[in-house]
């Protein structure tokens, strides 16, 4: 199967990040995790961000200069309302919130499995 370039075979599968909205973070902590952000303020070696739920995360760590209005990050949880992140994909200026934060609910639902 190829996925963005790569085959199955290559890609890493050791180090799984849960897909997580601002109130499923707190399951994750010290755990890696992806989110996706509506950047609200950026400034210096941080990001305030809404969450798909329309909570707020905050994200430590250098942000793709300029960020787009929208990034996913992944890194980890460090408390239950921030991440550290590992790296930054911007992700533009328009993106259906809705359908990311039901994947975050359905990748933490009886589905689990499927997503890590």
């Amino acid at each position: 199967m190829l996925v963005y370039g790569k085959t199955t075979r290559d890609m890493d599968t050791s180090n799984p990040a849960a897909f997580v909205n601002a109130d499923l973070l707190r399951l994750y902590v010290g755990k890696r995790v992806r989110a996706l952000i509506q950047v609200v303020r950026s400034d210096g070696g941080s990001v305030v961000g809404k969450s798909t739920d329309d909570g707020q995360i905050i994200v430590k760590g250098n942000p793709p200069v300029p960020p787009t209005n929208f990034v996913e990050v992944i890194g980890v949880a460090d408390s239950d309302k921030s991440i550290r992140a590992e790296i930054w994909t911007n992700f533009g200026d328009a993106i259906d919130t809705h359908n990311y934060n039901q994947l975050c609910q359905l990748a933490n639902s009886d589905f689990k499995h499927l997503f890590i």
